[in-house]
């Protein structure tokens, strides 16, 4: 479980194809505290850690990504020396300052537009409708792992604002039209939007 809160920026050192793809990403993380089988989501996407390695520049983790991972998320389309948003898994105790996240990404989107407001920056981000149908006006969203406020909707599109931390602290400083990006609707209302389906089929 996560927050959307970010707590590094990764790099990719390596990348090993196969029928299960092996990542290998630099952190500015100590490896003493990350325990193998451990939780990091990886741009929203939740990975665990099968190795990790002290480097001169931090640790080195490795984690694995089945074809499924790759297909409906940004993953499959790293390249080494990409930046990818950190996240560790949440401890009992921690502070709660973003929403709830699974790690588990619903649908890849495209930014449409991004633009200068006055100090913060306003995305449009282009979604499938089985993600725009869980979206709503001051709801939560999670692009690329990062937490977000949904300020705008429509039926095929939503608006975000970006702080100027947010952009130098993650990956979203980034962003330009046509970037893609992994969402993850907010976790109720996906429960939600299940409860009413069901109710609907079994009339």
């Amino acid at each position: 479980m996560f927050t959307g809160i970010v707590s590094a920026i990764g790099e990719v050192a390596r990348i090993a194809p196969g029928p299960v793809t092996r990542l290998e990403v630099r952190s500015p993380y100590d490896p003493a505290t990350v325990d193998i089988g451990a939780s990091i989501s990886h741009a929203g996407a939740c990975l665990t850690v099968i190795e990790r390695r002290r480097s001169s520049e931090g640790m080195v983790h490795v984690v694995e990504a089945v074809p499924e991972t790759l297909a409906r998320t940004t993953l499959g389309k790293l390249n080494v020396g990409d930046a990818v948003n950190l996240e560790r898994s949440l401890k009992l105790g921690d502070e709660f300052g973003g929403h709830i996240v699974a790690g588990h990404v619903d649908a890849v989107g495209v930014v449409r537009s991004v633009e200068e407001d006055g100090g913060s920056w306003r995305v449009v981000v282009a979604a499938p409708c089985e993600v725009m149908r869980l979206i709503a006006h001051k709801g939560n969203i999670a692009v690329d792992g990062v937490a977000l406020t949904v300020t705008a909707v429509t039926n095929e599109t939503f608006e975000v604002a970006i702080i100027p931390h947010t952009r130098e602290c993650t990956t979203l400083g980034d962003l330009v039209e046509g970037y893609e990006v992994n969402l993850e609707a907010d976790m109720l209302a996906r429960y939600v939007d299940r409860m009413l389906g069901w109710k609907d089929k079994k009339r």
